[in-house]
């Protein structure tokens, strides 16, 4: 797929001119629910179904920073999934260079209950299976 792209905003930035880390956690989010959508599974239409995603852990490794006026592209990739769980590893780049690393694993709920992707949404586990 696509690296998911965006320009790197003022308000982003720290006093130092650099993208504040915080902000990281936002691009990874943006570019995992264009990767979604691209599957034909995204959070719209899991959530007028009733089922939540929410972030089980993250990791981040900070390599060098990405600055005001920057492009990072973010690239997302299925790292593993069971019918409970979905982890996915994030590499962002600015100009070719590698400033982070990281990944993040979900679970799925429904009324506050795991739900199981393979019974829920075979479909989705199915293209998921695919892309491991």
């Amino acid at each position: 797929m696509e690296p998911y792209r965006h320009k790197v905003k003022y308000y982003e930035c720290d006093p130092m001119g650099v993208v504040h880390h915080s902000n990281y956690v936002r691009f990874m989010e943006e570019a995992r629910v264009e990767m979604m959508d691209r599957l034909g599974f995204g959070y719209e239409r899991m959530e007028a179904e009733g089922v939540i995603s929410p972030v089980l852990s993250l990791t981040c490794k900070f390599l060098r920073p990405a600055h005001f006026q920057e492009v990072v592209e973010i690239s997302v990739r299925l790292s593993s999934s069971t019918a409970m769980k979905v982890s996915f590893a994030y590499e962002m780049r600015v100009e070719g260079n590698v400033v982070m690393t990281a990944e993040s694993t979900h679970c799925f709920l429904e009324n506050g209950r795991p739900v199981s992707l393979e019974k829920r949404f075979p479909e989705f586990f199915a293209v998921l299976s695919e892309l491991r």
